[in-house]
């Protein structure tokens, strides 16, 4: 679809803006989602000049991981473009990253033994605060290097989460990296063996579960963060940029560092004075207005909260973000995008496949249909449902960007 985009794109002049909360929809728990018990006053108001819909975030059924359904909002085929976590963390902590390196998402988690058998009691050690995760960082540093003949080092993100690099001597391929998860997603079982997913990464594999066995033999004295669950396992990959595409001088305002990572891979500018609150992410976004034309606006704590299965909480991130809403409408964007990449209902805990709610505001609006920016309401958009890799394609309609298709 990018490519039919990239032949029907004009150059007006025109800014957009795409805000994204992670996670953003739900489902009853028990009688009302998190947006329908949500008390905001600025959505409503603005959802009533909104066209609004709902998208698909991969495809029917299939629940998304936050980078594929990033890919998808930002137009590019994610059963194509299939980028690991790992690259995308390590990009967002300004990690340099080769096609000779293998990069690895981590979770920091506490396993305790049963038996002979070590079992998972938590699967992000609590939340450890960043402090504790450079400290025991800086240990796992000391005292892993190497594996054989391959440099290993690790590098802190935020809580929970680190990204470890291993450097290779040749070129890696995508066929090499495809490793399985040992992350289980559930507490009360072991933790899962990374398992190669075809002969070519029967080498990694190996050599990702030594390295697991030396992170734990490292961390066996911590009384939270004593393993380790490694995901994402993935090297750089080969993607067009969003400039390439659509000649776009486009912007990114995050507080986490994947979504500074993934954003950066497509070729957006990230926003680096963008404190941890919703409001200084809106003064970033004010001072960042006069010089880009596309900005992509993340909050995060919508989807921690949902993953959580803290539903009060979610439903507060949500009446933060509609409290700040009057203080970005004030800088007229020319179309602006409300939606989330994926769910994560607290109800269950997780990421999950089903539709998400989107309102788009421009002056080209089929507005009316909804009142309110709910599940339930936004379904009665004339978007209808519609795949999340065409969300592109409507946002540039709406701003008069696209030129006619065919005869």
């Amino acid at each position: 679809m990018h490519e039919i985009r990239r032949k029907l794109i004009n150059t007006k002049e025109k800014k957009i803006l795409l805000i994204v909360l992670d996670g953003l929809g739900g489902l009853p728990f028990p009688l009302k989602t998190e947006l329908d018990a949500a008390k905001t006053p600025n959505l409503n108001k603005l959802i009533k000049k909104s066209e609004t819909g709902a998208h698909i975030p991969i495809s029917n059924g299939l629940t998304p991981g936050s980078g594929s359904a990033h890919l998808a909002l930002f137009g590019y085929d994610p059963l194509r473009f299939n980028v690991g976590r790992g690259v995308l963390e390590a990009l967002g902590l300004d990690i340099k990253i080769t096609n000779k390196d293998l990069a690895i998402r981590g979770n920091f988690a506490t396993v305790k033994k049963v038996g002979t058998r070590l079992i998972v009691s938590d699967r992000r050690a609590g939340r450890i605060d960043t402090k504790s995760n450079k400290r025991i960082v800086d240990t796992l540093k000391q005292n892993i290097k190497k594996i054989g003949n391959v440099l290993v080092d690790f590098e802190s993100g935020l809580e929970h989460r680190f990204v470890c690099k291993l450097r290779f001597n040749k070129k890696l391929s995508y066929e090499q990296c495809l490793i399985s998860d040992t992350d289980p997603q559930e507490v009360g079982v072991s933790p899962l063996k990374p398992r190669n997913l075809n002969k070519k990464s029967l080498n990694l594999s190996k050599i990702i579960q030594m390295l697991i066995n030396k992170i734990s033999k490292t961390l066996i004295k911590e009384k939270k963060a004593n393993y380790a669950l490694l995901r994402g396992f993935s090297t750089y990959p080969e993607i067009p940029t969003f400039n390439e595409l659509y000649n776009l001088n486009a912007c990114s305002i995050t507080t986490y560092p994947m979504y500074k990572g993934i954003s950066s891979l497509v070729g957006m500018t990230p926003i680096s004075s963008v404190g941890i609150s919703i409001g200084s992410q809106v003064d970033a976004l004010r001072k960042a207005y006069p010089k880009y034309n596309f900005f992509y606006f993340h909050i995060k704590k919508t989807d921690s909260y949902g993953e959580d299965g803290n539903y009060k909480k979610k439903i507060k991130i949500i009446e933060d973000f509609d409290k700040v809403l009057p203080s970005i409408t004030s800088l007229n964007f020319d179309v602006l995008c409300i939606t989330g990449d994926h769910s994560t209902p607290s109800k269950i805990k997780s990421h999950s496949w089903h539709p998400v709610p989107v309102l788009v505001k421009s002056k080209n609006s089929f507005y009316g249909l909804s009142k309110r920016f709910t599940e339930k309401e936004c379904l009665k958009g004339s978007l209808g449902i519609f795949e999340a890799k065409n969300l592109l394609s409507i946002i540039f309609a709406h701003a008069d960007m696209l030129n006619k298709f065919g005869a």
